[in-house]
């Protein structure tokens, strides 16, 4: 008993903190590029891809649609201004995407994968991309037909439909008639809607804001309600025909 009491212990060999690149990580990376290489090819081999016929430049296309990657931003021309929708929201989703590494501090999930510590950030990035741009790319390839017009998939799309749209302006339809009441009102409800959703967000992020910091956390904040408003904004357009919320004789949102 003493003899094996004074026998050395095995070393129990601690798992290493730090793998290398090389071979771990590029093994696993060109694996999974030759299966999806592999996929990609077989798939394209089997399935036909659905081509139509040459471009007749007598016999314009109804409805005229862009490649299915810029479908999104064409569908966006529906609820928005094109100064809106061709302009100031490619900047923010290009500017935006820019930030992120100097807006997101936090180093929990750098080069491992976790949905406890980084629910918010995984949330946010599948809204935007998943309702703000997939979304919009399905509904422009499978739910919009000739002129336009949203045809769900069970209707048929009819090529001579017309469809009698009242669009009008969110102070409107709140009885503002005048112009400063509507651009007053219209200002009032944008500034409500910023200043309420900031001191939500502020009020849930507490813990946040003192590793963050206030100027990340309220930009953070500003990206994410444009983001929220874009879709409050789709949504008022496809179920209320609201067009503006903010009237003014200069420019409209």
């Amino acid at each position: 008993m003493a003899q094996a009491a004074a026998a050395p212990k095995k070393k129990i060999e601690a798992v290493p903190d730090k793998l290398h690149v090389w071979p771990y990580l590029v093994r696993l990376e060109f694996l999974c590029a030759i299966v999806t290489i592999v996929a990609l090819t077989v798939w394209s081999i089997v399935i036909d891809a659905p081509l139509e016929e040459a471009a007749n430049p007598t016999k314009t296309p109804n409805p005229s649609k862009a490649p299915w990657y810029f479908l999104g931003l064409q569908d966006i021309l529906v609820y928005f201004d094109p100064w809106f929708a061709g302009v100031v929201a490619p900047v923010l989703i290009i500017v935006g995407l820019m930030l992120i590494p100097y807006l997101d501090v936090n180093p929990k999930g750098n080069g491992y994968y976790t949905y406890h510590e980084r629910k918010v950030a995984i949330w946010v990035y599948c809204f935007g991309f998943l309702v703000l741009w997939i979304a919009l790319i399905i509904m422009g390839v499978f739910l919009r037909g000739p002129g336009w017009n949203l045809f769900m998939p069970w209707q048929y799309w009819d090529p001579h439909k017309v469809v009698a749209l009242t669009s009008v302006d969110l102070p409107y339809a709140f009885g503002v008639r005048t112009y400063n009441g509507a651009m007053l009102f219209g200002g009032m409800v944008l500034s409500a809607y910023f200043a309420i959703g900031t001191a939500v967000y502020f009020f849930m992020e507490r813990k946040a804001l003192k590793s963050v910091g206030f100027v990340r956390m309220f930009i953070k904040i500003q990206l994410l309600l444009i983001m929220v408003g874009m879709v409050i904004k789709i949504v008022l357009r496809l179920g209320f025909n609201i067009k503006y919320v903010l009237v003014t004789p200069w420019f409209n949102i």
